[in-house]
């Protein structure tokens, strides 16, 4: 596939970057991204929903009437389903929801993601977005230069820095995650990708360990 250019923090060319086609140049893969896009929400699921049972309503410990002879329906308590204020049946209870998906199967479905945004025009490299010290007004002056801004915008980054996260911490829309933590629901959930040049090769690394 083609070079790129790599923008630097005032939108000017800063260089070319050649992508590696295998990850991102992919062709559709809808049914792989859907799969994982599944299984990510499903893992944020937390499960504690809850409704309460007969045996977990209050009160009805009682037998309302003797059990014959009255000319009414048996019954045992007055927190039967059947009753008002009786308990609920096969209501939801607390579950896990979480589920495995193939490492592969997870890595396949990252660079499909990426593929598919590159193809869209949708991602956008910059030679380095390293702050000297936390300061929102930095970072949207980056992403505004970029015109990225007035976009959910995700941003890329090799590795951990507090000063990025914390400058861009306070702009809506924005979120920063480092190479190694991207998966294809991050990347599909945002309008815009922000790839700093440095984590292009942390990615690369990835696909060849």
């Amino acid at each position: 596939m083609p070079d790129l250019e790599i923008k630097d923090r005032n939108n000017n060319t800063a260089g070319k970057i050649s992508l590696r086609e295998e990850i991102f140049g992919l062709g559709k893969k809808n049914d792989v991204l859907h799969a994982a896009v599944t299984n990510f929400l499903a893992n944020q699921r937390q499960g504690t929903h809850a409704t309460k049972t007969k045996g977990l309503v209050s009160g009805g410990g009682k037998k309302p009437w003797k059990q014959k002879h009255t000319g009414r329906a048996r019954t045992g308590s007055s927190r039967s389903p059947l009753w008002r204020k009786g308990g609920t049946i096969f209501g939801p209870q607390p579950r896990d929801y979480s589920y495995s998906m193939p490492k592969q199967a997870k890595r396949l479905a990252l660079k499909a993601a990426l593929s598919a945004k590159l193809a869209d025009g949708e991602i956008t490299f910059i030679d380095d977005i390293s702050i000297a010290k936390p300061r929102t007004k930095d970072m949207t002056s980056i992403i505004r230069n970029l015109g990225l801004d007035g976009k959910s915008l995700l941003v890329v980054i090799p590795e951990d820095n507090d000063a990025v996260k914390l400058s861009a911490r306070n702009i809506p829309g924005v979120h920063v995650s480092r190479a190694a933590d991207l998966n294809a629901y991050s990347v599909l959930s945002h309008n815009r990708v922000l790839i700093a040049k440095g984590a292009v090769a942390i990615l690369e690394e990835a696909e060849t360990a």
